[in-house]
């Protein structure tokens, strides 16, 4: 019981609760390096609890004093690799649930299954890719998968970056390509459709179109929905459409127990419990199998046209993008491309004839030319305000196409800055106010490099790549491509971004997870992988470091 009028200098048990809180969060803060790990959320609760009850000094003797009581880091299971004897035993089961010819152990079908020449965190091939027909077929395939404790690995369409599907441990590979790449149901009049993990998104806007709908997310060419999904990819219009997480209504999701859940209904909006939606996006097959995908749609604008503007710095390009913002202007995309990249485009295409400057790609879309010329006069305004050159806007449509020809063409033309390179595809992002400085420095890390390096973001909400071009065989090239690319993450954490815009994390950047959340945070993703999951079967060792 609190005792009324005690001096100055003594402390309630309330104040010495709040004292203790103190002193928590400033040992947390600390970044002591030992064997066992700060104390977990559930750890710190409890000694807050104790605290309370028996006084500030014996608790903080008990924060003081950890190595008493060590605690560590939670883990998350890894399944082992499994025999020869066991794989034969799965793909006999699975054969008794698929036909025979949707179970296959060619070696072909094993490789472009586990490797991607996209990406450089090829750890491994699955054992057997299968290729089912339905939810309940993908449900039998997970309990076989549980049954044996085989790895599970979700496969679409194969476009990642960051190894999401390579397979470090083996197992089976669920391959969405062949046979789940359905139109489910299609609701025009409610703008929406359902759709299964193979589907491809430029083939879903080509059965659009004829409704004036369309799907908005435009990531890489052959990007599935189920991907997409497992990345909470976005694109190039993000900045007017948001990403993946704005536009799905509901998940049809095996679990890794191999049961069925829908994780909503279909109407635009509920708050009937915890969103198992958003939870699910973005995951990268590590909490489940996504089966169906019921998908928001947009309205084509009546009226879409293009510009771009050379600038004479990289600073005074990103210093726009804060400005436009602020404007309020509904921009349909703004694409960031430096000096190099422009070098690049025009080596790909000359006819193209753009200067090689840095330079920002516009797209305009709205209901009305009046309203579209609005937003264009706002944007050239505010272009020539930080040092633009001349704005050039497509007046039809054949100018529309060769002017986003050169932004649709970036990826590819860099290459030609260095015949026969591979190319590692960063991917950072950071609140837009702190874009002009994050690429700025980055422009003076690429500087100091001897490998080329062309940069283009979707800058419009503060993400951008730098395509780091080297030859992969070449251990010194090979090391100065992790160098920049650890630069770029830290450069990015820094900054209160993000090491992943729209790519994910996959194998590459699970290391960098802690340094951007924190231990507490990434443990608390780990409590959740572990209830949903606690074999670890599901995509095992990604994601969560």
């Amino acid at each position: 019981m609190f005792k009324r009028g005690l001096k100055p200098g003594h402390i309630s048990g309330l104040n010495k609760y709040a004292v203790l809180q103190k002193q928590t969060r400033a040992y947390q803060s600390q970044n002591i390096s030992r064997k066992t790990s700060h104390i977990p959320i559930l750890g710190v609760s409890a000694v807050l609890a104790a605290a309370a009850a028996g006084g500030a000094g014996a608790g903080y003797w008990l924060l003081a004093d950890t190595n008493q009581n060590p605690v560590t880091l939670t883990k998350v299971p890894i399944p082992p690799i499994a025999s020869h004897a066991t794989i034969h035993k799965v793909f006999q089961d699975l054969c008794t649930v698929l036909p025979p010819h949707h179970v296959t152990v060619d070696e072909e079908a094993l490789q472009d299954h586990g490797y991607s020449n996209n990406s450089y965190h090829n750890e491994g091939a699955p054992n057997i890719v299968v290729y089912p027909t339905s939810t309940a077929q993908v449900s039998d395939i997970v309990k076989i998968c549980n049954k044996y404790d085989i790895p599970i690995i979700p496969f679409s369409g194969g476009t990642s970056l960051e190894g999401h599907f390579s397979a470090p441990k083996g197992g089976v590979c669920i391959s969405f390509t062949e046979h789940m790449d359905r139109i489910i149901e299609f609701h025009p009049q409610d703008m929406d459709i359902v759709v299964q993990p193979g589907v491809q998104w430029e083939d879903l806007n080509i059965y659009l179109k004829k409704e004036g709908l369309f799907f908005p997310q435009d990531p890489g060419p052959g990007a599935c929905i189920g991907g997409m999904i497992g990345t909470s990819c976005s694109g190039t219009n993000a900045v007017r459409y948001g990403t993946m997480k704005e536009w799905v209504i509901n998940l049809t999701v095996v679990t890794a127990d191999g049961n069925i859940i829908k994780t909503r209904q279909r109407a635009r909006k509920s708050s009937a419990g915890y969103d198992l939606t958003k939870l699910f996006i973005g995951s990268e097959g590590t909490l489940g199998v996504v089966t169906e995908i019921t998908l928001k749609l947009a309205v084509i604008p009546k009226v879409e046209t293009v510009a771009v503007c050379d600038f004479e710095s990289i600073r005074d390009a990103a210093a726009v993008v804060p400005d436009l913002v602020r404007a309020g202007v509904q921009i349909g995309a703004v694409e960031l491309l430096d000096a190099q990249m422009m070098k690049a485009i025009n080596l790909a295409n000359p006819d193209l004839g753009h200067s090689e400057k840095p330079t920002l790609f516009f797209k305009f879309s709205g209901a009305s030319q009046q309203l579209v010329q609005h937003d264009i006069d706002v944007v050239s305004e505010i272009a020539q305000k930080h040092k633009g050159g001349v704005f050039k806007y497509a007046k039809n449509e054949q100018e529309k196409v060769t002017l986003w020809e050169g932004r649709k063409i970036a990826l590819w033309s860099s290459t030609l800055l260095k015949p026969n390179a591979s190319v590692w595809t960063t991917d950072v992002v950071v609140p837009v106010s702190k874009l002009p400085d994050l690429i700025a420095e980055t422009q003076k890390d690429i500087e100091s490099s001897f490998l080329p390096c062309p940069l283009v973001g979707h800058v419009g909400d503060g993400n951008f790549h730098v395509f780091i071009l080297f030859d992969k065989d070449d251990a010194k090239e090979y090391e100065e491509a992790k160098r920049l690319n650890k630069n770029l993450l830290e450069r990015a954490i820094s900054m209160e971004g993000s090491i992943s815009g729209e790519h994910g994390v996959g194998i590459g950047k699970k290391s960098f997870l802690v340094q951007e959340l924190g231990e507490n945070t990434v443990n608390v993703m780990k409590t959740i992988k572990i209830a949903l999951d606690p074999k670890g079967l599901m995509n095992p060792e990604k994601v969560l470091p």
